[in-house]
């Protein structure tokens, strides 16, 4: 342990004593430049960082091209608000403010405007999501409610993945890297269109070998291959943004062979200026899946999507101006299960829609004075029509300061899981009646979180800025697995319904700094509880699926970025993460570090060191099958032209 962080104090110490030949570089934006960075996640429309009243954390381009972060999840972990937990060479369980699982459905993932949400189980699957990174403009992580804008399922947070203009990235790049366990290498070049518009394509390899297992043998590993293009028409009054993606991959498994996965996405999305005070933007989706689980479950998931809106500023002149944005949503999905010999969805054909309407209004009582208050109704496939109001309240004592406070109520929808699950595929006599061993469940409800925030962000001096939210949520109707002894022919033995409740609470915190000039901070800490427990009555029969949490006490990661002479660059992450109690997972604490060499104008050499504390540790998962990740170093090469 000591010898890593010997040597990173040693190199340290050397490059403050040197001439920082990468200022610009390591100070990208300034403190104060970044808290004028332009955010559109936490209300729709465009407002500065520092503006914004809500716990934000935005990851730059820079951060994930010094961090050595090479696939999405990884580029999370550099958000102090966010849990991010490697369950073996492929999944992940990620989350904000607890209830984190491989199957978190709290937390809602975009990437341009495009959601990330399988309704197979309201959330995200992590092995099939792959993006050009250096390609990512910034990511906009939001802990809290966000359902008033984004709607059911932005319980806990909102993750908002912005990817770059074609402007911006013209010309070519080549970019590889190679470590013992796994290795990519991407292609990408961006052009000129003859009408004024700006150009690029991209393709990717990525592969990865089993992960070791705590018993010493393999885990899962995967082979990703992923193509795309984007392109941007930039108008006077507005613009055309035209993107796509096509790939598959081949996931290894323990007991069966590999899943077999597949799909492509396209995103339109037009903006206009109206007036001056006024914009709009339609934007449409198409996305299809297909993932072949062996023996399980063949999938064929298509969706469109539309939504519209609306943004305008109203009473201008008056003592009291307005910023009124109100829109309409409609997604379709068809979703078609081959079922497998062990389980089923029933129906395994089945067509879900959604469809909603927000109005968000923004008024400035004073100066230094804003209320924010806004509702969303969101009719979904299960139960109908949910209301999800939000109201925010932010004093701006002077530029350098921001107090906020909110009040929101949110709802997680239910998923196929919750509702159309059954198993075994064929039912079996039980005193003469055809059962399942277990039933889905026909009357699951939304369950729902009531959120309150209060949240202050500083920057006492250029050089440093601040950034602390506590928070309260209480959830109820929260799913447990029930036992259904006396229920009718083709129903369950167990089924799911809704009877426990649970509260969080916890502060979240970081911090920006920069003293000196070749030499940048941050650092984050969360405290958190979560408690959940059962309603009288309940007889919860599978803990590990309804109401179980694997969240930590607390996590914390400070964050190092030092420009030395030469062109070189070192960076650093330590992070601690407390232990889990189900499944039982022990602390630990690690080191990353890369260090970079520009070794000439279009050539950066990269040396990428992960889990340097430790020959092995878990993170997420339970004894004696679960996956351990292991010291390990990369190479990484760049070239631009």
């Amino acid at each position: 342990m000591r010898g890593p962080i010997a040597a990173a104090c040693l190199v340290l110490a050397a490059g403050c004593a040197g001439a920082a030949s990468l200022q610009d570089d390591i100070a990208e934006l300034s403190l104060e430049q970044l808290s004028d960075i332009v955010i559109t996640s936490v209300s729709r429309q465009e407002e500065r960082l520092g503006d914004a009243a809500a716990s934000v954390y935005i990851i730059s381009n820079n951060e994930i091209r010094r961090s050595g972060a090479r696939t999405l999840p990884e580029a999370l972990r550099l958000a102090p608000n966010l849990q991010v937990a490697r369950s073996d060479a492929r999944n992940y369980a990620i989350t904000a403010r607890g209830f984190n699982s491989r199957q978190s459905n709290k937390l809602l993932v975009l990437v341009d405007g495009r959601t990330l949400y399988t309704p197979l189980f309201s959330g995200v699957s992590w092995d099939a999501q792959d993006v050009l990174l250096e390609d990512v403009e910034r990511i906009e992580v939001i802990s809290g409610p966000g359902a008033t804008i984004w709607g059911a399922n932005a319980v806990n947070g909102v993750i908002n993945v912005i990817t770059r203009s074609a402007k911006d990235t013209q010309g070519g790049l080549l970019a590889g890297a190679a470590g013992a366990d796994d290795r990519d290498a991407s292609v990408r070049y961006g052009g000129t269109l003859r009408n004024g518009g700006h150009y690029r394509v991209y393709a990717r390899y990525a592969e990865a070998d089993d992960a070791a297992r705590d018993t010493g043998e393999a885990a899962t590993g995967y082979l990703r291959r992923q193509a795309g293009f984007r392109a941007d028409w930039d108008r006077a009054r507005g613009g055309l943004m035209l993107s796509g993606d096509i790939y598959e991959a081949d996931l290894a498994q323990r007991t069966a062979g590999p899943v077999l996965l597949s799909g492509a996405n396209v995103v339109a999305r037009l903006t206009r200026r109206l007036a001056d005070d006024s914009n709009v933007r339609l934007q449409l989706v198409l996305d299809h899946t297909e993932r072949n689980h062996p023996n399980t479950m063949y999938e064929r998931l298509d969706t469109i999507e539309l939504d519209a809106q609306h943004s305008v500023r109203l009473a201008a002149g008056s003592s009291m101006p307005h910023n009124v944005t109100w829109g309409a949503s409609y997604r379709y999905s068809r979703d078609r299960i081959a079922n497998g010999r062990a389980q089923a969805y029933l129906p395994n054909d089945l067509s879900m829609h959604w469809g909603s309407l927000f109005v968000q209004d923004e008024v400035a009582l004073r100066d230094d004075l804003r209320l924010t208050g806004g509702v969303k109704v969101e009719h979904n496939h299960y139960t109908g029509a949910e209301v999800l109001p939000t109201v925010r309240l932010a004093w701006a004592p002077d530029s350098r300061q921001l107090l906020w406070g909110s009040l929101a109520r949110t709802v997680r929808a239910p998923s196929r899981v919750d509702r159309d699950f059954y198993r075994p595929v064929t039912p079996v006599l039980v005193n003469g009646v055809p059962r399942y061993i277990f039933g889905g469940g026909p009357d699951f409800q939304s369950e729902t979180a009531k959120t309150v925030e209060l949240g202050y962000r500083i920057q006492p001096s250029p050089r440093w800025s601040y950034s602390a939210t506590a928070f309260i949520a209480k959830y109820d109707r929260l799913r447990t697995s029930e036992p259904n002894e006396d229920g009718p022919a083709y129903s369950g033995l167990a089924e799911f319904r809704n009877m426990a409740h649970g509260h969080t609470r916890g502060i979240e915190m970081w911090m920006s700094g920069q003293p000196l000039d070749g030499w940048r901070l941050n650092g984050g800490l969360v405290v958190q509880r979560v408690h959940t427990a059962l309603y009288p009555g309940s007889r919860d029969t599978g803990a590990r699926e309804g109401v179980a949490t694997a969240d930590p006490s607390h996590y914390w990661q400070l964050r190092s970025s030092h420009d030395l002479p030469a062109d070189m660059q070192l960076d650093w992450t330590w992070r601690r993460v407390g232990a889990l109690r189900l499944p039982a997972v022990p602390s630990y604490h690690e080191l990353d570090l890369q260090w970079t060499w520009k070794a000439t104008r279009r050539l950066d050499v990269a040396l990428i060191g992960q889990n340097l504390l430790h020959k092995s540790h878990p993170e997420f998962g339970a004894a004696p099958n679960r996956s351990v990740f292991e010291r390990t170093a990369v190479l990484r090469l760049t070239y631009r032209f």
